[in-house]
């Protein structure tokens, strides 16, 4: 059985993403890390997408946001 799709509606890309990978020391406290990822979150529209704590201390933290593209109108 083969399914019609060409009457049903149009599906839309997949998203892209464009990422910020954040490099946190060990020194970095929890409320000084909070307080930066909700800066980039507020201002720079980021969400966060992974956080990684490696064996010595430090962080790394992955921030993502959806790229908008503009259909031309013209």
């Amino acid at each position: 059985m083969v399914a019609d799709t060409s009457s049903g509606p149009r599906s839309s890309p997949p998203e892209q993403y464009e990422y910020r990978v954040l490099t946190l020391p060990r020194e970095t406290s929890r409320s000084e890390a909070r307080r930066l990822l909700t800066e980039h979150a507020e201002y720079g529209h980021w969400e966060l997408a992974r956080v990684r704590l490696y064996l010595g201390g430090h962080r790394r933290v992955w921030l993502r946001r959806r790229i908008i593209r503009v259909a031309r109108t013209s």
